[in-house]
């Protein structure tokens, strides 16, 4: 696959050669999309909601009715759930929400979150994401010129901090680094930027994957 290289000034760089087996996958499966999605937001779940069960409430401990002859259930604690204070039956617990995932699943959702995008015409091949000074003006500038107005720009092994403070103040616009590639913000955006170093580091990333 080939696709024209821009930059930020909306020109052309030439072409690049991606590979078939990370941008070209023709079938893309939603099933594998979705474990990875839910495998992603599961592990960012923070899982510390919390109700205090009646051992954890503080009250006294005393028997506050007699045994027989008062007419209704034999308590001997108000901590009991069904009293006004006491403590909530079944309620949630702290836990991990984490789910696991197996590598190869989540390289292989990976490819196909790329394909989704480069099949729908909405990857974009950027020169290199650098600017001159930090101007979030002069950078929405840029993108208008573009027609970026909700996209996730992927860099190298770096960022380059101009570029990175400059577009943080842009709404629905996301810059990571390569190794920060994921599956859930490739497909929360429409318009998915790779620079020509963010695509040499996932060639990396996959080749393995490729060569198994």
């Amino acid at each position: 696959m080939k696709l024209d290289v821009v930059t930020l000034d909306a020109g052309k760089a030439g072409s690049i050669d991606l590979s078939d087996a990370v941008f070209g996958i023709e079938e893309v499966r939603a099933d594998i999309l979705q474990r990875a999605v839910k495998w992603q937001l599961s592990r960012r779940q923070a899982g510390t909601h919390k109700t205090k069960e009646r051992g954890e409430i503080s009250r006294t401990k005393k028997k506050f009715g007699r045994q027989k002859g008062g007419g209704g259930a034999r308590h001997g604690s108000r901590n009991a759930p069904i009293f006004v204070g006491g403590g909530v039956a079944h309620g949630p617990r702290v836990r991990s929400h984490a789910t696991d995932l197996p590598k190869k699943v989540r390289a292989l959702a990976l490819k196909h979150a790329l394909s989704t995008k480069a099949g729908a015409k909405q990857l974009v091949i950027l020169d290199e994401a650098r600017l001159d000074e930090a101007k979030t003006k002069a950078l929405t500038e840029k993108f208008s010129k573009l027609g970026w107005s909700n996209a996730l720009i992927i860099d190298g092994e770096t960022l380059d901090e101009n570029f990175a403070r400059a577009a943080r103040n842009i709404p629905l616009i996301d810059v990571l680094p390569a190794q920060g590639l994921n599956v859930y913000d490739v497909l929360r955006r429409d318009v998915l930027v790779l620079t020509k170093a963010a695509v040499e580091k996932i060639n990396e990333r996959l080749a393995p994957q490729e060569a198994a």
